[in-house]
């Protein structure tokens, strides 16, 4: 079984930052190899931000996030950090974490995939204002 537990979300001025964390809470670490990052607005559907594959540490980002958000891990702390600087408006909404298994060779075009995640955290709030 996995337990996600995301938070770090806040209220900051355009061009702020952030750092969310997930941790994740495995029996076995053979449950998963990837945890990503979501974003949800309102009214709007779940979007992929940024993953990592946690075995290689090979990361993954939407074209909003790149060069902006950094997915990191800490193996030690069972970790998956979000760093998000210069922030907008439009990045604002529920962030989730989540994580799953993929299969050999899938992540670079599934990894942004809501149903290939199997476990999820509660979400966290960012509030980002011009």
């Amino acid at each position: 079984q996995v337990q996600l537990v995301d938070s770090g979300g806040g209220s900051v001025q355009d061009g702020g930052s952030l750092r969310l964390s997930c941790v994740v809470r495995t029996s076995s670490v053979y449950n998963i190899d990837c945890v990503g990052w979501f974003r949800q607005g309102p009214g709007e559907e779940r979007e992929g931000v940024a993953a990592i594959y946690t075995y290689g540490g090979s990361t993954y980002y939407a074209d909003s996030a790149e060069g902006r958000f950094t997915i990191s891990q800490d193996t030690a702390q069972n970790t998956v950090y979000l760093q998000m600087n210069s922030l907008k408006p439009e990045d604002s909404g529920l962030y989730f974490c989540a994580a799953g298994f993929f299969p050999f060779g899938s992540l670079l075009r599934a990894w942004n995939r809501t149903n290939e995640y199997k476990y999820w955290g509660q979400g966290t709030q960012v509030t980002v204002s011009s």
